[in-house]
């Protein structure tokens, strides 16, 4: 009798396919990357024991772990914050250019940084208020032109220099930006490997104005004029908002804290150094402080493309108002428009379904500073 090798319709491959695999095309995507750094050098794993301000996230990682530790009588496995020096410039950190050319020494030396250090090619969650680096060079240029507050100016070694370049140095110089010269390497570890043409200028966190003095200060006014933002989250419209409300007269721009843009070196940049002139405030609940707003005196008008008022209808435009410009998608939020006074629409042919939120931001606030100036 014919063993199974001998039977008919025997399988002559293996039952299991070939091993799927990237075949190592996925090697290169780890090259430059460096070592994985220790759980207790990671701001964002329980184990932290580093020196710099524990993250919110990780203090909860570390009072969930010691509560079921607790429960279940054992040790619990977290660090111990503050018991391992984790920074630059102290306790090993690597030296960095501190000044044009020069170079801070390994060890306990100043280097110009700050923060957790992070293994080459990675990049940690800046903290909401930590400086924002600007890259590029005629972003930078333009931020330097328009006079954005920076402090300080990142310069690759061995960059080739154009017209751009020298303006750049020269209108830091004259500012009294520091300037320093690092390498390339370490302009790519700082911005994460964004495209940054050799040069990149930090920006400081920006001064958010307090809300109750935001509207205080408007009412003090002859023809008090805000402007609140629901939901624009490119921080390129928030900028052109702040620029048309200088350009009009309106004495403040206030904006949510959650999903929503905030004052970055873009919005700077696109303000045209206007965010310098009018103050912004962030609330926490933008429905609350528009109902606030009209307990002062304010008339809140949302604008909607189905809005109730054609903006050239507007009487209650010489009185104080706030001008609520809705996001770039979905325009209002339900609560918002429910909350405003009365919505207006712009008068667009047929052809033409809506604006962008910064552009009829804008044609709204110039509309309002007509009348104004009419009833004048």
């Amino acid at each position: 009798m014919a063993g199974n090798s001998q039977r008919r319709g025997r399988r002559l491959t293996p039952k299991a396919g070939a091993p799927k695999g990237s075949g190592g095309k996925n090697k290169d995507a780890l090259a430059g990357r460096g070592k994985t750094l220790p759980a207790d050098e990671r701001p964002w794993h329980k184990a932290y024991s580093g020196t710099e301000k524990l993250p919110q996230r990780t203090a909860w990682k570390q009072d969930k772990e010691r509560r079921a530790a607790a429960e279940e009588g054992r040790a619990p496995k977290i660090g111990k914050p503050g018991s391992k020096d984790t920074t630059w410039g102290r306790g090993g950190g690597r030296g960095v250019p501190t000044a044009r050319g020069g170079a801070g020494g390994r060890g306990g030396g100043p280097t110009g940084r700050t923060g957790p250090r992070v293994a080459p090619g990675r990049k940690s969650n800046p903290a909401k208020d930590s400086p924002e680096l600007l890259v590029g060079r005629n972003p930078v240029l333009e931020s330097l032109r328009t006079q954005v507050p920076a402090t300080a100016l990142y310069i690759a070694q061995g960059i080739e220099t154009d017209d751009r370049v020298n303006e750049i140095v020269r209108t830091a110089a004259d500012r009294g930006i520091a300037i320093l010269e690092i390498s390339r390497a370490e302009l790519d570890r700082m911005t994460g490997g964004v495209l940054h043409q050799g040069v990149g200028l930090q920006v400081p966190p920006f001064a958010y104005q307090p809300f109750e003095d935001l509207v205080a200060a408007s009412l003090e006014q002859t023809a008090p004029l805000l402007v609140a933002l629901d939901g624009v989250t490119d921080p390129r419209n928030l900028g052109a908002v702040i620029r048309s409300a200088a350009a009009f007269g309106a004495q403040g721009v206030f904006v949510p804290e959650r999903r929503a843009a905030g004052i970055t070196a873009t919005a700077w940049r696109t303000s045209a150094g206007a965010a310098a002139r009018v103050p912004v405030a962030q609330v926490t609940n933008l429905t609350r402080s528009l109902k606030a707003c009209r307990d002062a005196g304010f008339m809140v008008v949302g604008l909607d493309a189905d809005g109730e008022t054609d903006l050239f209808d507007l009487e209650a435009a010489v009185g104080p108002l706030v001008v609520v410009v809705g996001s770039e998608g979905r325009g209002l939020s339900r609560l918002v428009g429910e909350t405003c006074d009365l919505t207006v629409s712009i008068p667009m042919v047929s052809e033409v379904e809506s604006l962008n939120a910064s552009v009829a931001a804008a044609v709204a606030l110039a509309e309002v500073a007509r009348r104004r100036r009419a009833e004048a």
